[in-house]
């Protein structure tokens, strides 16, 4: 471990105004990386070879390719405002100069590149061969769309921390969602990676017709594949999807008769790679902290590309080692950061060479993992946000669950998680479920250093809630003046009173359930906003393991007084088996477990790997979900829509 110069990728993989950037998607695949080592190698071997770049992507393509080897005669472009511009050490002529390169070899750098060869035949200097980057393209029967290769259904992919090793496991749950956009069939293409980033399974899970469900066990794929003990990474590629271009999944890691014991559960990751994340936890007192580097590139991580530092301190600590092209690295956090302490918070520099990391706590003889979220450097404060509040009431709000008392504690930190945020103006409020405010906490406006964790029990005060339980929000409050930019996020952690076993999760606020729309606000999963239904996933654990599910409908002005809530009961193929209907009132909340609400006949006509859909066509919810086990063991994560 060192403090190096930062290296970051310089590449675009992810914009919020034009959405994921397939080409980067296309380039990065493991099969086009296995052929574009093929092509990069071939052309090294000729003479001259001058890149024709009509798309201005040449730059980004030796980030991750080492093209060094490459005799460039020369890099020319079709864009006039492109001219003169450098990459690969060249600077970039008109491509009507083509023909007085000289090449013996011609690089198209596109896909799809037929049209555009045709129209520069006459400028290819005789006899020159041509090459495009429709070398690096996928076979054809795994291309959803083949008239647009870079269409973005065509990488609908991600990436899923798996590990079987030292009695830990995990579990990968979904459904055929794409089924309800009219996907006829779907086919997950699966690689996994172990440590060191060298392929040892391939296979395909062709999904069910209709909306069934989809397990991907870790023993089931050791016991497949004949494996010793791994702990890496699969890519999915879901071929033949519609509606969605990312995977989205909840992923289970389990320790029956481990030591230590664990028993946690994880949202999907962001299939597109981050410059920063944030909302890295420290290690609390007996604690150690360990962050998985997952390198999502067919390229190195090169030493000195991936830092910590604590939120609002500009001293950095960088990875010293070199981290193989999908590889895996287990980094002890008090080794960078060796004075961090709960509840202090870290910032990741992860320089675009990984999707959303997942870090993972020991202590008291238990194991918890749990993830980190994209820190955004593309916003700056929005004035408006201070304005709305006659309009959109809370505006932004971040709901969390306040879990049953009697069991567990709720401790709410509010994490920054925009480089814009150098201050953040935040209250908390607590509601009952029945949607009463019972408590409220002023934070003041946090500077970016500040870590202040509150216990809600501190803030109730010895004060009872119906039902022992209620939902917590995050909102923004300006009564002390700051700034906002409406990517508002916290994380929230929760203790096991007997036990000490502790679940986190942590997300980001949204405007809920307002007709009035701001800035995409109210989001909606399908068609413009706002999105006022609900269609969220809640996975089944399979026994000995009961599932909770924690419902809260969130509004930032009033709303219907009760929803319209129906959980529907599916089997592993998709077919409905029972459906119950339960109201939440407006900004309340429910608790519940599958035991609870469907009986053991029902359960049992259900099935293993059955799930329940949470369906409301009146209101727009939000939920968590876990596992509860043996002693005193659980899991809890945010909930994935459709």
């Amino acid at each position: 471990m060192g403090a190096q110069a930062l290296m970051q990728l310089d590449i675009e993989t992810f914009s919020n105004v034009r959405g994921g950037n397939a080409f980067f998607k296309a380039v990065t695949h493991p099969l086009a990386a296995e052929r574009g080592r093929v092509l990069f190698a071939r052309l090294a071997r000729m003479k001259r070879v001058a890149i024709y770049d009509p798309e201005n992507c040449v730059g980004a393509l030796g980030q991750l390719y080492d093209l060094s080897g490459i005799p460039v005669a020369g890099l020319y472009a079709q864009d006039v405002t492109a001219i003169g511009r450098t990459a690969l050490g060249q600077r970039a002529q008109p491509v009507t100069a083509l023909r007085d390169s000289g090449a013996d070899a011609v690089l198209v750098a596109c896909f799809d590149a037929e049209r555009v060869t045709a129209h520069i035949r006459h400028l290819l200097p005789e006899g020159a061969t041509v090459a495009s980057l429709d070398a690096l393209r996928l076979p054809d029967a795994m291309v959803t769309n083949r008239g647009r290769y870079l269409d973005p259904i065509n990488f609908t992919t991600n990436f899923v921390f798996f590990r079987d090793a030292e009695g830990l496991s995990t579990r990968l749950v979904t459904a055929n969602y794409w089924s309800g956009y009219g996907a006829a069939a779907v086919v997950l293409w699966c690689v996994l990676f172990d440590g060191a980033g060298r392929e040892i399974a391939r296979w395909d899970e062709t999904l069910p017709p209709g909306a069934g469900s989809v397990v991907i066990d870790s023993w089931t794929v050791r016991r497949r594949f004949g494996l010793g003990d791994f702990a890496g990474q699969i890519f999915l590629h879901a071929v033949g999807a519609a509606g969605h271009d990312v995977v989205k999944y909840a992923l289970d890691v389990y320790g029956e008769g481990a030591s230590p014991a664990s028993l946690s559960c994880t949202h999907d990751a962001n299939s597109w790679p981050s410059a920063l994340y944030a909302g890295l936890p420290a290690p609390n007192d007996g604690e150690t902290v360990t962050l998985w580097v997952q390198n999502s590139m067919p390229c190195a991580i090169p030493s000195g590309s991936v830092g910590l530092n604590l939120m609002g301190d500009a001293a950095i600590t960088y990875v010293a080692e070199a981290i193989p092209a999908f590889a895996s690295r287990a980094l002890d956090v008090a080794t960078l950061l060796p004075k961090a302490r709960w509840p202090q918070q870290i910032e990741m520099q992860a320089g675009k060479y990984l999707v959303r990391p997942r870090y993972e706590v020991r202590g008291r003889g238990r194991l918890r993992i749990a993830h980190v979220n994209v820190e955004r450097s593309d916003l700056k404060p929005d004035p408006k946000i201070a304005e709305l509040g006659n309009l959109l009431g809370k505006g932004y709000l971040l709901p969390a669950p306040v879990l049953p008392r009697a069991s567990w504690r709720s401790i709410a930190l509010p994490t920054p998680m925009s480089t814009a945020q150098q201050d953040l103006p935040v209250a908390l409020i607590v509601y009952d479920r029945r949607g009463r405010e019972a408590a409220r906490h002023g934070f003041g406006r946090l500077a970016r250093h500040d870590s202040v964790a509150v216990d809600v029990d501190s803030l109730l005060n010895g004060a009872k809630l119906p039902d022992d339980y209620g939902h917590m929000e995050l909102v923004y409050d300006f009564a002390q003046g700051g700034s906002a930019d409406g990517w508002l996020h916290a994380l929230f952690r929760y203790e096991d009173r007997v036990s000490g076993h502790a679940a986190e999760t942590s997300f980001g606020a949204h405007v809920f359930n307002t007709v009035l729309i701001y800035n995409g606000e109210p989001q909606s999963y399908a068609g413009r906003p706002p999105g006022l239904s609900t269609r969220l996933f809640l996975r089944l654990g399979d026994a000995p393991h009961d599932t909770l599910c924690h419902l809260i409908y969130p509004a930032s002005t009033p709303w219907h007084a009760e929803s319209a809530t129906d959980l529907v009961l599916h089997d592993h193929a998709g077919r409905e088996i029972a459906r119950e209907r339960m109201t939440i009132a407006c900004s309340g909340s429910r608790f519940f477990r599958y035991h609870e609400v469907f009986d053991a006949r029902t359960r049992e006509r259900a099935g293993e790997s059955a799930y329940i859909v949470v369906r409301d066509t009146t209101c727009r919810l939000f939920g968590y979900h876990g596992l509860i086990g043996r002693d005193g063991a659980f899991s809890l994560d945010h909930m994935f829509g459709f």
